[in-house]
């Protein structure tokens, strides 16, 4: 939360990743100039087509596993994000992760128990950079999930927590953000995008 298209069709964890006037509503922001350190995973930046694809659950819960979970919170870290998922970063798998107030929390094959309430708040995504626009979603939370070893969790969030939760299962779903907007906000930000990734600058 917060190119050129590309094809993904491996699921499996790789470990050598290649590191107008405005609607109202949407918001553009030129996006700060970053140094992202060599080795750091590519975050993958709409229109490419691993952001579309549904993720698998993961099932062997090693070393692997341990080192693609830190090389993520290195790219999140390093793109100043407030969450990740994997897809972001071209793996396929239902690996997602959120930082809020020094708090960390890693959503492993994560599902949604319940859920009640309403806020309606500005997001911004990692594959959107400088794009927001306000989304409604769900006032609290319940969620159940994995941590790194295979062991069950259960969050209990609400507010901003919430919605970054949200935010970042949706993309181990092939769902962005933009599709909570009506169609013409989505039309203007895929049209955005679409330029940037033929030619524009970020």
């Amino acid at each position: 939360m917060k190119g050129k298209k590309s094809t993904v069709e491996e699921t499996d964890i790789d470990l050598d990743l290649d590191l107008e006037q405005e609607e109202p509503g949407v918001k553009e922001k030129k996006p700060k100039a970053k140094t992202v350190t060599a080795g750091v995973l590519k975050v993958k930046i709409y229109p490419d087509a691993a952001l579309k694809e549904p993720s698998a659950d993961v099932e062997d819960f090693d070393d692997n596993l341990a080192r693609f979970v830190d090389k993520m919170y290195e790219a999140m870290s390093a793109h100043d994000g407030v969450g990740l998922a994997a897809p972001q970063v071209g793996v396929l798998k239902k690996i997602a992760m959120v930082e809020y107030e020094e708090e960390f929390y890693l959503l492993i094959n994560p599902r949604i128990i319940s859920q009640e309430g309403e806020q309606d708040g500005d997001e911004g995504c990692l594959s959107f950079p400088g794009i927001y626009a306000p989304v409604k979603r769900p006032m609290r939370v319940s969620v159940a999930a994995q941590d790194a070893s295979g062991a069950a969790v259960v969050y209990n969030v609400e507010g901003l927590l919430a919605r970054a939760f949200l935010h970042e299962m949706d993309h181990l779903e092939g769902k962005l953000f933009i599709e909570h907007l009506s169609s013409l906000k989505r039309g203007m930000i895929r049209k955005k995008m679409y330029k940037r990734s033929s030619g524009g600058s970020y």
